[in-house]
Protein backbone atom coordinates (compact mmCIF):
# COMPACT_ATOMS: atom_id res chain seq x y z
CA UNK A 1 0.00 0.00 0.00
CA UNK A 2 1.00 3.66 -0.47
CA UNK A 3 1.72 5.51 2.55
CA UNK A 4 -0.49 8.97 2.69
CA UNK A 5 1.44 11.83 2.66
CA UNK A 6 1.54 14.86 5.07
CA UNK A 7 -0.38 16.35 3.56
CA UNK A 8 -3.35 13.76 3.87
CA UNK A 9 -6.93 15.59 4.20
CA UNK A 10 -7.55 15.47 7.97
CA UNK A 11 -9.70 17.94 9.23
CA UNK A 12 -11.81 19.10 12.18
CA UNK A 13 -15.48 17.69 12.33
CA UNK A 14 -18.31 19.87 12.20
CA UNK A 15 -22.44 18.57 12.90
CA UNK A 16 -22.28 17.36 9.68
CA UNK A 17 -19.37 15.06 10.04
CA UNK A 18 -20.78 12.92 13.38
CA UNK A 19 -22.21 10.49 11.87
CA UNK A 20 -19.04 9.46 10.12
CA UNK A 21 -17.10 9.48 13.68
CA UNK A 22 -19.92 7.83 15.39
CA UNK A 23 -19.44 4.70 12.99
CA UNK A 24 -15.77 4.79 12.96
CA UNK A 25 -15.88 4.84 16.92
CA UNK A 26 -18.27 2.61 17.40
CA UNK A 27 -16.25 0.26 14.68
CA UNK A 28 -13.26 0.74 16.98
CA UNK A 29 -14.64 -0.73 20.13
CA UNK A 30 -16.43 -3.75 18.08
CA UNK A 31 -13.04 -4.23 16.52
CA UNK A 32 -11.54 -4.81 20.16
CA UNK A 33 -14.49 -6.63 21.55
CA UNK A 34 -15.57 -3.79 23.69
CA UNK A 35 -18.73 -2.51 24.66
CA UNK A 36 -20.21 0.13 22.44
CA UNK A 37 -23.90 1.65 21.79
CA UNK A 38 -25.07 2.27 18.49
CA UNK A 39 -23.27 4.10 16.04
CA UNK A 40 -26.36 7.14 16.07
CA UNK A 41 -25.84 7.45 19.90
CA UNK A 42 -21.94 7.34 19.69
CA UNK A 43 -22.52 10.13 17.11
CA UNK A 44 -25.28 12.26 19.39
CA UNK A 45 -23.12 12.06 21.95
CA UNK A 46 -20.01 13.39 19.73
CA UNK A 47 -22.26 16.11 18.52
CA UNK A 48 -23.12 17.30 22.57
CA UNK A 49 -19.34 16.84 23.53
CA UNK A 50 -18.36 19.28 20.22
CA UNK A 51 -21.19 21.70 20.95
CA UNK A 52 -20.22 22.18 24.50
CA UNK A 53 -16.80 23.79 23.13
CA UNK A 54 -14.04 21.21 25.23
CA UNK A 55 -14.04 18.43 22.79
CA UNK A 56 -12.48 18.37 19.07
CA UNK A 57 -12.78 15.46 16.69
CA UNK A 58 -10.48 14.96 13.82
CA UNK A 59 -11.38 13.10 10.85
CA UNK A 60 -8.87 11.28 7.93
CA UNK A 61 -9.69 10.80 4.46
CA UNK A 62 -12.59 11.88 2.36
CA UNK A 63 -14.59 9.20 2.84
CA UNK A 64 -13.37 9.21 6.83
CA UNK A 65 -11.25 5.99 7.73
CA UNK A 66 -9.40 8.03 10.48
CA UNK A 67 -10.76 9.67 13.86
CA UNK A 68 -9.01 11.35 16.97
CA UNK A 69 -10.96 12.60 19.97
CA UNK A 70 -9.30 15.56 21.34
CA UNK A 71 -10.95 15.94 25.35
CA UNK A 72 -9.21 19.80 26.71
CA UNK A 73 -9.52 20.70 30.67
CA UNK A 74 -8.30 23.73 32.50
CA UNK A 75 -5.09 23.04 34.10
CA UNK A 76 -4.51 22.72 37.38
CA UNK A 77 -0.51 24.08 37.66
CA UNK A 78 -0.83 27.37 35.02
CA UNK A 79 -3.52 29.33 33.34
CA UNK A 80 -2.93 26.47 30.39
CA UNK A 81 -5.23 23.93 29.00
CA UNK A 82 -4.11 19.96 29.43
CA UNK A 83 -5.41 17.90 26.04
CA UNK A 84 -6.25 14.37 26.72
CA UNK A 85 -6.20 11.91 23.45
CA UNK A 86 -9.60 10.30 24.46
CA UNK A 87 -9.65 8.19 20.95
CA UNK A 88 -7.13 7.28 17.71
CA UNK A 89 -8.42 4.90 15.59
CA UNK A 90 -7.88 3.89 11.47
CA UNK A 91 -10.08 1.27 9.72
CA UNK A 92 -7.43 -1.92 9.78
CA UNK A 93 -7.56 -1.95 5.78
CA UNK A 94 -5.98 1.63 6.13
CA UNK A 95 -3.41 1.23 9.12
CA UNK A 96 0.87 1.38 8.08
CA UNK A 97 0.32 4.34 5.65
CA UNK A 98 0.46 7.12 7.77
CA UNK A 99 -2.70 8.32 8.76
CA UNK A 100 -2.37 7.62 12.44
CA UNK A 101 0.88 10.23 12.35
CA UNK A 102 -0.98 12.05 10.16
CA UNK A 103 -4.17 12.81 12.83
CA UNK A 104 -1.65 12.89 15.42
CA UNK A 105 0.37 15.70 13.77
CA UNK A 106 -3.24 17.50 13.61
CA UNK A 107 -4.33 16.79 16.97
CA UNK A 108 -0.84 18.19 18.60
CA UNK A 109 -1.57 21.58 16.47
CA UNK A 110 -5.14 21.66 17.07
CA UNK A 111 -4.13 21.47 20.97
CA UNK A 112 -1.56 23.57 20.66
CA UNK A 113 -3.61 26.26 19.03
CA UNK A 114 -6.35 25.23 21.28
CA UNK A 115 -4.02 26.86 24.05
CA UNK A 116 -2.66 23.40 25.72
CA UNK A 117 0.42 22.83 26.68
CA UNK A 118 0.30 18.97 27.91
CA UNK A 119 -1.05 15.69 25.75
CA UNK A 120 -2.18 13.19 27.65
CA UNK A 121 -3.03 9.29 26.17
CA UNK A 122 -3.72 5.87 27.54
CA UNK A 123 -2.50 2.82 25.59
CA UNK A 124 -3.02 -0.72 26.38
CA UNK A 125 1.04 -2.33 26.68
CA UNK A 126 0.16 -5.10 23.83
CA UNK A 127 -0.42 -2.42 21.56
CA UNK A 128 2.71 -1.65 20.23
CA UNK A 129 2.20 -0.16 17.02
CA UNK A 130 0.39 2.70 18.59
CA UNK A 131 3.17 2.94 21.34
CA UNK A 132 5.73 3.00 18.83
CA UNK A 133 3.98 6.05 16.88
CA UNK A 134 2.96 7.99 20.04
CA UNK A 135 7.13 7.10 20.97
CA UNK A 136 8.09 8.73 17.52
CA UNK A 137 5.91 11.97 18.46
CA UNK A 138 7.91 12.25 21.75
CA UNK A 139 5.18 11.22 23.96
CA UNK A 140 6.66 8.83 27.12
CA UNK A 141 5.63 6.65 29.85
CA UNK A 142 8.23 7.35 32.05
CA UNK A 143 8.75 10.47 34.11
CA UNK A 144 11.97 12.01 35.10
CA UNK A 145 13.70 11.87 31.94
CA UNK A 146 15.35 8.42 30.65
CA UNK A 147 15.51 5.93 33.66
CA UNK A 148 12.94 7.94 35.39
CA UNK A 149 9.48 5.44 36.58
CA UNK A 150 6.96 4.19 34.65
CA UNK A 151 3.72 5.53 34.51
CA UNK A 152 0.38 4.12 35.28
CA UNK A 153 -3.30 4.98 34.16
CA UNK A 154 -5.93 3.45 36.44
CA UNK A 155 -9.12 3.47 35.50
CA UNK A 156 -12.21 2.19 37.59
CA UNK A 157 -15.85 1.84 36.60
CA UNK A 158 -18.43 4.00 38.93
Amino acid sequence: MDRVSESTLVHRADQADMDAAGRLLHDFNREFAEPTPPARIVAKRLGELVAGGDTIVLLAGEDPVGVAVLRLRGAIWSGALECYLAELYVVPEQRRRGLGRALMMAAIREARERGAETMDIGVDEPDLAARRLYESLGFTNRTGGPGGPLMYVYERDL
